[in-house]
């Protein structure tokens, strides 16, 4: 198949990439950030452009069976970048796709539509509620996948818990940092709050099912995360325990720290955005039934596995890593900000 996958310089787009190529598609990357192509496979196209460009997309489309759509603004992005490039970008891609009669378009949305839920586990059906900017556009933007989906678009929406892999920075850079050095960590609440994550390569192979088989079924929405997963406290002491770190969780009152944290936000000083620490102290996870019914398949890795692998490899690339330039994508590290002057007295 001829596949098509936006966002394709990022960390998803990467893996994504590397994947489908294996399986021996036709790969277009596209994305408005240069590639580091001695990271690509080397017939991919790897073209550089904004999801926003109608008519860049509409030439770029031809032929293509399949869109994968990641590219996104993350949530450390001006609020204003954020609800545009995620809003009219996914109108884009939708419209665009309906014209050149693809068969399917795979729209990576997000679990930050349901806010901070009051009972677990979430339902695909459960009320949206946006924290912030990007939860909001997320909603916005799976309006206009539904809306597609009743013009005759085949749309799958994915909503995937917040995933981690070789290659993933970002936040983990920050965590991962503090482990290494054996720092103390600060947790907001006691700890014993269960959290679920993703393993990057679970995420890419449910994607790679429904792309790849009957193009009629799918046209629905999807959670996605870990089906084993534990506390905070235990799935970060394994991973203590397994880098052989003096690193110990640190319980913090919930309430005083994120007022802390929301105002250090709002001054620029923290890399931690507001649904990140609403739902720090909670429960946070949510059904992925329907999504290994439909596609008779489970995810293969627990939050202990996929954490343990991304600090493996972290560790590995340790000297590049720190080479690199702070940003604000999943692929470099995060400015710490406040939470480096805290990390001196621990």
């Amino acid at each position: 198949m001829n596949i098509l996958i936006t966002g394709g310089a990022g960390f998803l787009g990467l893996h994504l990439a590397t994947y489908f190529h294996k399986k021996k598609h036709s790969l277009t990357l596209v994305d408005i950030n240069p590639f580091n192509k001695t990271e690509y496979p080397r017939d991919c196209k790897m073209i550089l452009a904004d999801v926003r460009d109608k008519k860049k997309m509409k030439k770029l489309m031809k032929g293509i069976d399949v869109v994968i759509h990641t590219a996104a603004a993350l949530p450390l992005s001006k609020p204003e970048t954020i609800m545009d490039v995620n809003i009219m970008g996914t109108k884009s891609i939708l419209e665009v796709a309906k014209a050149n009669s693809v068969k399917r378009v795979i729209h990576i949305s997000s679990t930050a539509v349901y806010g901070v839920p009051k009972k677990h586990p979430v339902y695909e059906d459960d009320t949206l509620i946006g924290v912030g900017p990007y939860g909001k556009s997320k909603i916005a933007a799976e309006n206009y996948c539904l809306q597609a989906m009743a013009k005759g678009l085949n749309v799958t929406i994915i909503r995937p818990k917040t995933f981690v892999g070789t290659g993933r920075l970002g936040v983990f850079e920050i965590l991962f940092d503090w482990i290494h050095d054996g720092k103390k960590i600060p947790v907001i609440g006691s700890g014993n709050n269960r959290y679920q994550l993703l393993d990057v390569d679970d995420l890419i192979e449910a994607i790679y099912l429904i792309s790849s088989r009957d193009l009629k079924k799918y046209n629905a929405i999807y959670n996605i995360g870990a089906a084993e997963f534990s506390t905070v406290k235990n799935d970060l002491g394994a991973l203590f325990e397994f880098a052989g770190s003096r690193s110990k969780l640190v319980p913090t009152p919930a309430g005083p720290v994120k007022g802390a944290l929301w105002f250090f936000e709002k001054i620029g000083l923290s890399p931690l955005y507001q649904w990140v620490y609403d739902t720090a102290d909670k429960d946070s996870f949510v059904s992925i039934d329907k999504l290994t019914k439909d596609l008779n398949w489970k995810p293969k890795h627990s939050n202990r596995q996929a954490l343990i692998k991304a600090y493996k490899w972290y560790l590995s690339n340790y000297d590049e890593i720190k080479a690199r330039s702070t940003g604000i994508t999943h692929t470099v590290g995060w400015k710490q900000g406040i939470l480096g002057i805290v990390k001196k007295f621990l």
